[in-house]
């Protein structure tokens, strides 16, 4: 309840540094350049704006980590738990300045700004410039996630206390009615905040300049909201402050937003090195290819992780699809593989009659048709007019496919330790999986590194098996210190892990090879394997 006052004598000054600032004690209205409704009505525009700012921040935050980490969930945990956390601690501390109302909301919002729009950037050149120098470095780009979570969370957390000072500065009311105006405000420019985020700021602006441009427009309205309306609460010196850290954070933050493209194309070449030919950012992830100059191997990057390596791509994908086409193979399906490399190693075979290439990124798809690097690494496989390629996600795809429908189907996805990938390792995924598989046909799934991941490996089988599949399992040594495991599935009896007899012959492939292969993947077996994954219950 706001305490009443006795009001001053008429013709008396306001006493100047009493509570709320300048302008006399809390309560008083205080002396503005509109009326009461129009500066109310703006504060609460301010209220919304901020809203959508803070709320950009987070998913800003949670982008960014995702895109560097991969985990997603994992993510957006870290970044929304600190965050609300560091709000109450924040609405704590603003209890402080509510005698500098005006003062104080200005401060906040001008150390928001900079600290929201700055922190895609940090992040981004954290994990440039020091993921690869090992020990504590490694761990800057979590460390950095935390800290501007907690500090994004105490700033957005001090507003509330003091927008509600501004409003009862405005004209006294009723404290419920003016916390159901001020959070009527504030949830509504969440929303915006949360919609204008996926579908304007980051596709048309990009992670890093939609930072930059929400934390100029929170340095403005906060800035214009003080100095506009409540100028006459703060100090001559006060004013001078906020003015000139304001112009100073939007300075900052404009001529930054300005140079984000040099930025990253700096940060690209620390993060890839020097020889980056082409760098895309599709409607889904980035895509970089490097190399493919002076006799250099091509290498495919997607969200900054090595997808293809042009020294040994060759020996994955024959390890990956000559197994399974050991068999009937007139109709294959490939799933992910929008590189066409996969489908280069299928069309070699004779008798195939139809592919199909689902990959949910048309980009992808595009580059691996038209540019020159990669088209010629896959031997122009986008071209035979025996390969569709269908724009969507695996999933949707496998769920809308006839049962029967294809005798070999090669899961060339990313790999399953991806939080954004795990319904594609499903129980329920694999069941569609051997659906559409005609009767004598076999599924290969990509299981991730076998030595770094076991478990996980291991979980992909036991899921596998959920499923109803019969399992043989295989791994190959890639570049030095890695590997990569593969799982071999049937319907009805375990797959024989062996070679097409009348096959073309690949180059870095052997029977015995192929056999030592499965002898490394011994391991246990039964109820040995780790539960197995489903869309409730996702286990990698």
């Amino acid at each position: 309840m706001i305490e009443p006052h006795a009001p001053a004598p008429p013709g008396s000054r306001p006493p100047r540094g009493g509570p709320g600032g300048p302008g006399g004690p809390r309560g008083t209205p205080a002396p503005l350049p509109v009326r009461p409704a129009t500066a109310r009505f703006l504060v609460l525009a301010g209220v919304f704006v901020c809203a959508a700012c803070g709320l950009v921040y987070e998913l800003e935050l949670v982008a960014v980590a995702s895109y560097l980490t991969g985990d997603s969930v994992t993510q957006a945990s870290i970044v929304l738990s600190v965050m609300v956390f560091a709000m109450g601690i924040g609405s704590l501390v603003a209890k402080r300045l509510r005698r500098l109302g005006a003062a104080g909301f200005g401060a906040v919002e001008t150390a928001l700004a900079l600290a929201g729009g700055s922190s895609a950037m940090a992040l981004y050149a954290a994990f440039a410039w020091t993921g690869d120098r090992g020990g504590l470095w490694a761990d800057a780009p979590r460390v950095l996630l935390v800290a501007f979570s907690l500090t994004i969370g105490l700033l957005i957390g001090a507003e509330v206390p003091l927008l509600m000072e501004l409003i009862q500065r405005i004209r006294r009311q009723d404290m419920g009615g003016a916390v159901a105006d001020l959070f009527a405000a504030d949830y509504v420019g969440a929303l915006i905040g949360g919609l204008a985020f996926p579908f304007l700021l980051l596709p048309f602006l990009g992670q890093l300049t939609a930072a930059l441009v929400t934390g100029t427009v929170n340095a403005v309205v906060g800035a214009a909201l003080v100095l506009g309306l409540f100028r006459r609460d703060l100090t001559g010196r006060a004013r001078r402050l906020l003015l000139t850290a304001s112009v100073l954070v939007i300075a900052l933050l404009t001529t930054t937003a300005v140079l984000a493209d040099d930025f990253e194309r700096a940060a690209r070449h620390a993060l890839y090195g020097e020889d980056v030919r082409v760098a895309v950012r599709t409607g889904i992830q980035e895509i970089v290819l490097r190399g493919d100059a002076d006799g250099r191997p091509l290498d495919l990057f997607l969200d900054g992780r090595l997808r293809v390596a042009g020294g040994d791509e060759r020996r994955y994908h024959e390890a990956l699809v000559h197994p399974a086409m050991a068999g009937p193979h007139a109709r294959v399906l490939i799933l992910g593989g929008g590189d066409g490399l996969a489908a280069r190693e299928v069309l070699r075979f004779p008798g195939v009659r139809r592919v199909e290439i689902v990959e949910v990124d048309a980009g992808l798809s595009r580059l691996a048709r038209r540019d020159p690097g990669l088209s010629a690494l896959n031997e122009h496989a986008h071209d035979d007019p025996r390969v569709r390629v269908t724009t969507d996600d695996a999933f949707h795809r496998l769920r809308g496919a006839p049962a029967g429908a294809y005798d070999v189907v090669v899961s060339d996805l990313p790999d399953p330790g991806l939080t954004a990938g795990a319904k594609l390792y499903s129980q329920e995924f694999y069941g569609l999986a051997r659906r559409v598989l005609a009767p004598g046909g076999r599924l290969v799934v990509h299981a991730g590194p076998y030595a770094a991941r076991p478990r996980v490996f291991r979980t992909v089988e036991s899921t596998l098996r959920a499923a109803g599949l019969r399992t043989a399992s295989y791994r190959m040594s890639g570049s030095p210190g890695g590997d990569w495991g593969f799982l071999l599935a049937g319907a009805r009896t375990p797959p024989a892990l062996g070679l097409a007899p009348h096959g073309p012959r690949p180059a870095t492939l052997t029977p015995g090879s192929l056999a030592r292969a499965g002898r490394a993947t011994a391991g246990p077996r039964g109820g040995e394997l780790p539960p197995p994954s489903t869309l409730v219950h996702p286990r990698y």
